[in-house]
């Protein structure tokens, strides 16, 4: 049987760290099985719902390397839920309700305080005919309830192994608003029941809600599908993600400089038994991924090791593929600039500011003018090649008899500003004559 997966989001923001986990490991599990993946958009709430957030989604998920094999809006199929409604409510399993929410709250505050689970009481099946149409002439409009059977729904959840929800500790869930509008669970399954999805792969805040959904899967004669519930990310510290973690999107990350691949092997990697490393290609994150690896602890998200694993892809990075990553940050300074510094770079934004130590302007650092006019004096001729620099760094060591750090340190720091960085011979040869003889005047160039 060929696998069906989807990743559901709402076009209402961008995509976060944690939204890009969840697609990440429903995309793995698809590709690694040969399967499909759909790009459902929950875009029923069309009070938030936004066509610049939805080509956002988009735009995200191409750049990451995630490929849609077929696309679907809620938004287009109110007529499948309509139909899905008009089922239950012909079979008696969703029932109008009209409380009001102060009335609800109330019901629950009472229940809490004879020791009772806070579930709702069913008293609109209760309700005459009579008794509605009086309701609804004081105008009042119902919402609608799905009657849950009250058996114990048990399936096999490909993470988290045997499950089981008894649906009598839940209350009714309302499918359909009072305003008409649909919930999630509803327009959720009859997509998943007309799109044939196989599996339905998300974090474990929704293994309550299985029990619910299995139900109405039954309800409209489906078959159920296969749940997957991993855990959630948790900040370096183990503790929930901050709001800023939490709220990291797709969007800031391209725009600080990470590498796709970087954030795929990341958010495929932590959080299993497999060690946290950079992959060449999305293929072998697929090939080497199984439900059997994610751990049952919290999957820890820390910036900085996402960070660390990103420079590993960029010191492996050669120049063809570097060269419009350099370009889109006006960094493009060419091949021998590129092998000069890109094992000190965390983010490709990180090629900015060297590209400026290069080009200039910079404030030098002179921490001994006399050494300084010496080596000014002795600076060679241009142009400069990578074979400048040694002969350079012997002539002033000859006259001045410094060694070590004695010798380089002020010489980087008059033609750099700077302490450490890549190796001097490229970036002197890049310098050029004009600018370090500025520089070691102690001039800004």
């Amino acid at each position: 049987m060929s696998v069906h997966l989807r990743f559901a989001p709402s076009p209402t923001g961008r995509l976060h760290v944690g939204n890009i986990r969840t697609a990440l490991l429903n995309w793995l599990f698809a590709k690694g099985q040969g399967g499909k993946m759909l790009l459902r958009i929950d875009d029923t709430d069309l009070a938030r719902s936004t066509k610049e957030y939805e080509q956002g989604i988009e735009t995200d998920l191409s750049w990451l390397g995630l490929h849609w094999d077929a696309k679907a809006n809620q938004s287009a199929r109110f007529a499948a839920y309509d139909a899905a409604a008009e089922k239950l409510k012909a079979a008696g399993l969703l029932y109008a309700c009209y409380e009001t929410e102060d009335e609800l709250e109330r019901k629950r505050r009472i229940a809490q305080s004879r020791g009772l689970p806070p579930v709702y009481d069913r008293a609109a099946l209760q309700l005459t005919a009579k008794e509605k149409a009086k309701l609804e002439a004081e105008g009042r409009s119902a919402h609608w309830r799905f009657k849950l059977s009250g058996a114990r729904k048990e399936w096999t959840d490909v993470v988290r192994g045997p499950q089981s929800i008894d649906t009598a500790s839940l209350s009714d869930p309302v499918l359909i608003r009072a305003d008409g509008a649909y919930l999630y669970t509803l327009p959720s399954v009859v997509d998943d029941i007309d799109f044939k999805i196989t599996h339905i792969v998300r974090g474990e805040d929704h293994v309550t809600n299985t029990g619910v959904q299995i139900e109405i899967f039954e309800a409209l004669g489906a078959k159920v599908p296969g749940f997957g519930h991993f855990p959630l990310l948790v900040g370096a510290d183990g503790q929930g993600l901050s709001k800023r973690l939490g709220s990291l999107s797709v969007s800031e990350l391209r725009e600080e400089g990470f590498e796709p691949i970087a954030i795929l092997s990341y958010l495929a990697k932590i959080g299993t038994s497999d060690p946290v490393e950079a992959k060449a290609a999305f293929e072998e994150l697929a090939n080497e991924f199984s439900f059997d690896k994610i751990g049952r602890a919290p999957a820890r998200f820390d910036p900085e090791e996402l960070k660390r694993l990103n420079a590993t892809v960029l010191h492996k990075l050669d120049y063809a593929a570097a060269k419009p990553k350099l370009a889109e940050h006006n960094a493009d300074l060419g091949e021998d600039f590129w092998n000069a510094v890109r094992a000190n770079i965390h983010l490709m934004s990180d090629v900015a500011e060297w590209a400026r130590i290069v080009k200039g302007p910079i404030d030098p650092v002179i921490p001994d003018k006399t050494f300084a006019e010496t080596a000014l004096a002795l600076l060679p001729k241009g142009p400069y090649t990578a074979q400048s620099w040694p002969a350079f760094v012997n002539a002033v060591k000859e006259k001045t008899g410094a060694k070590g750090k004695a010798l380089f340190m002020p010489l980087r720091q008059a033609l750099t500003g700077l302490e450490h960085g890549p190796e001097m011979a490229p970036i002197f040869a890049l310098i050029g004559p004009d600018r370090a003889k500025a520089r070691l005047e102690g001039k800004a160039a």
